[in-house]
């Protein structure tokens, strides 16, 4: 992790919802603060955000083939999960949560959430989906699988969701996972 007054490096993973939109605001608050953004998105992301915009936003290349090498001609995953002192998955769909309590990784941001070793930097995850999604016992399984296996999963926003229906299910405000960050980095420290 970056000693005081260092930069720090965030991994921001971004897979397919309709909150992906939320996600440019995140990176350029962490950006506003000083911090190194890294974006990471999923083929489903890319349905919802523009890979140019957060681009721009963090001023980064996005990490999206695991395939092409950005900026470092090692295994990027391994060489951007080194560099991290946090990453957080935002929106992090009910697919995506699978993944990663199951232990696949076939993309760009379940190859990094693989990579992190969670014992030296956090990884927060701000789940975001219908709340009838975010209730079925599958979901509930992967959220306790991965509390348990040293995520931080953060409480989804309830209010009104793109399905025309009032719930829980919203992803938490930028504002709210910046705060949610910092509050891991330092129980991490």
């Amino acid at each position: 992790m970056s000693s005081p007054g260092q930069q720090r490096h965030i991994l921001v993973g971004v897979t397919g919802g309709i909150a992906a939109y939320k996600t440019a605001e995140l990176v350029s608050l962490l950006v506003k603060r000083g911090d190194a953004v890294t974006v990471a998105m999923t083929d489903a992301a890319c349905r919802f955000i523009g890979q140019a915009t957060l681009e721009a936003l963090s001023g980064r290349a996005a990490y999206r083939d695991p395939w092409t090498s950005i900026g470092d001609p090692t295994s990027q995953h391994v060489a951007l999960a080194g560099r991290a002192d946090a990453m957080v998955v935002a929106p992090c769909s009910m697919h995506s949560l699978a993944k990663f309590a199951s232990g696949m990784a076939a993309d760009a941001v379940s190859l990094l959430v693989a990579a992190v070793d969670r014992k030296r930097c956090p990884v927060l995850l701000a789940p975001s989906m219908n709340a009838v999604m975010l209730a079925q016992p599958a979901t509930c399984r992967n959220i306790d699988t991965l509390r348990s296996d040293g995520f931080t999963v953060m409480e989804p926003d309830v209010g009104w969701q793109a399905c025309r229906t009032d719930g829980c299910g919203r992803m938490p405000e930028p504002t709210a996972i910046v705060a949610a960050i910092d509050d891991a980095m330092t129980r991490q420290g």
